[in-house]
């Protein structure tokens, strides 16, 4: 994922030792420590390895996934009433956690910017709302603010015995007789699809990692643990936005409960 920031584009540990002589208590391992020891002493941090907990893997884009993610959900939070508490406070931690995520710029940041921008002002046909490849890959350009995010997902090449000879996705066979006009919907989408041979190919530069060091200062900032926790917990508040969004929960209810029906949880009857 990266971005592109006014003129600019962005692509969406501790040392502790134990002295067994020592009387006094150890000091706390935080999170951070707990990356394998490769991950300590690189001065990248390789995407796709284990951060050192089950399941949670290096990201690839951390410093753009979080810009995207926070003025999705500042966005978002429009749509709730200014008197909620929710709102107040989500927004107040989403602005103090986005403001610490702008301070850190990668190095190289600056140049590989123009030429992004460049790129995308070039080839803006291929940057569009939905890409149609037949094999789920798409490249879209998303405005928040004054930032432009550029949001891709690139078709990950399985086991060759599974990949269909021409790249296209295997959705099973096609439904047989009279069909309803539901049913039909996905026809439509197999007409407006481009075939892979005709597709224009734009060689992508990824943006340039945040050091090493500079995720561990961000992750000391922030203090909620690893990177890729922080960008967990941004998903899921930003799902949870747009669950209320969606149900309207600051509204009164359809059926108001009756006076006194929750009387009997009162301890003093």
């Amino acid at each position: 994922m990266l971005g592109l920031e006014s003129n600019e584009v962005n692509s969406i540990s501790s040392d502790h030792s134990i002295n067994p002589e020592s009387t006094t208590k150890p000091l706390p391992i935080d999170l951070a420590s707990m990356r394998p020891t490769a991950r300590v002493f690189a001065r990248y941090l390789e995407a796709g390895t284990p951060t050192g907990l089950t399941g949670l893997w290096t990201h690839a884009t951390p410093r753009s996934t979080l810009l995207y993610l926070y003025g999705t959900t500042l966005s978002k939070l429009q749509n709730i009433p200014e008197t909620s508490m929710y709102r107040q406070s989500v927004e107040a931690v989403t602005k103090h956690r986005m403001s610490l995520v702008e301070q850190l710029v990668p190095p190289g940041y600056e140049e590989w910017a123009v030429r992004a921008k460049e790129l995308v002002s070039k080839n803006s046909s291929q940057f569009r709302v939905a890409s149609g490849r037949v094999d789920g890959s798409e490249a879209r350009t998303v405005k928040i603010g004054n930032k432009v995010f550029v949001v891709g997902r690139k078709h990950e090449e399985g086991d060759i015995r599974l990949e269909e000879w021409n790249g296209e996705v295997n959705e099973g066979p096609e439904y047989e007789g009279i069909r309803t006009a539901a049913e039909r919907e996905d026809q439509a989408v197999w007409a407006e699809r481009k075939p892979l041979e005709n597709h224009e190919q734009v060689e992508w530069e990824d943006e340039p990692q945040l050091t090493a060091d500079q995720i561990s200062e961000l992750e000391h900032k922030i203090g909620a643990g690893l990177i890729e926790e922080v960008i967990q917990v941004a998903e899921g508040e930003l799902k949870l936005i747009e669950t209320m969004e969606k149900t309207k929960v600051w509204e009164d209810l359809e059926e108001k409960p009756v006076e006194g029906q929750w009387t009997y949880f009162d301890r003093t009857n």
